[in-house]
C-alpha cells in the first residue's frame, strides 16, 4: 500500500454519495503479443483490510497467488473477464480491454452500483455510474484487488499455453514482446493465439 494514501478514499466518497456496492475494475495484458487481455472487477467489504494488498505489478508472483485466494474469499462479489486475441485484432486493444471489463462486471453474482476504473477512460458501454482513477491500483483497495485477480488469471492461462507451446517460452515472458519471444516466432511461426495486429512490424525485429 502506498504510504500516506487513504486506501479507501474513493470507495468512501462513493458511499457518501449514496452508493453501496462499489467495484474496482482493472485489466492485465494489454501489451503482450500473445493471448487475451484480462480484466477483473471486485467489491470488497467496506474498510476491509487485506494485509499486503497492492498494485499487482509491485508484488511477487507468490504474493499475488496468495492474495488471489484471500481476495476471492473475502470479496462481496468479483468477476473475471477476457477478450481473445482474435477480438483484439478485430476491434483493437482499447476496445477489447473495455469488452473484458464489461464481461468481468457482467459475471459478478452481486452487481455493483458504482465502478472505479483504473486509468483515465471509462468503458463507454458501462451501464452504471463511476469514475476513472489514474494509477488506481496504487490508490484504491478495490482496484488493487482487481489488478491482482486479472494478473493472476492471465498468468495461469499462459502457464497452460506454455504446456501446449513449450518452444515459445510463454512461462518466462508471459507473451510480452521480448527478444526471445520474437526469436521464437521467427523460428516456429505465428500461433492462432498471437495478436496479428501486434506483429505487423515483425520483419523489423
Amino acid at each position: 500500500m502506498a504510504v500516506n494514501v487513504d486506501w479507501h478514499f474513493f470507495e468512501k466518497n462513493a458511499r457518501a454519495s449514496g452508493y453501496s456496492m462499489i467495484c474496482g475494475v482493472d485489466e492485465a495484458g494489454r501489451g503482450p503479443l500473445f493471448g487475451p487481455v484480462y480484466a477483473a472487477a471486485v467489491i470488497l467489504p467496506p474498510e476491509s483490510e487485506i494485509t499486503g494488498l497492492n498494485d499487482s505489478k509491485q508484488l511477487t508472483e507468490k504474493k499475488r497467488d496468495a492474495l488471489f485466494d484471500i481476495i476471492t474469499e473475502q470479496a462481496l462479489s468479483y468477476g473475471i473477464g477476457s477478450a481473445s486475441a482474435q477480438e483484439i485484432d478485430k476491434i483493437n486493444i482499447l476496445n477489447a480491454t473495455y469488452l473484458a471489463m464489461l464481461r468481468a462486471v457482467a459475471s459478478m453474482a452481486v452487481q455493483p452500483d458504482y465502478a472505479l476504473i483504473d486509468g483515465n477512460r471509462m468503458p463507454p458501454e458501462l451501464t452504471m455510474p463511476g469514475e476513472t482513477v489514474v494509477k488506481g491500483d496504487a490508490k484504491s483497495a478495490s482496484i488493487a484487488a482487481a489488478s491482482i485477480l486479472a494478473k493472476v488469471s492471465r498468468d495461469r492461462l499462459l502457464y497452460e499455453m506454455d504446456l501446449l507451446y513449450p518452444q515459445y517460452g510463454l512461462k518466462r515472458h508471459k507473451g510480452y514482446p521480448t527478444a526471445a519471444h520474437y526469436d521464437a516466432i521467427k523460428a516456429y511461426g505465428v500461433l492462432k493465439e498471437h495478436r496479428k495486429t501486434f506483429l505487423r512490424n515483425l520483419h523489423e525485429k
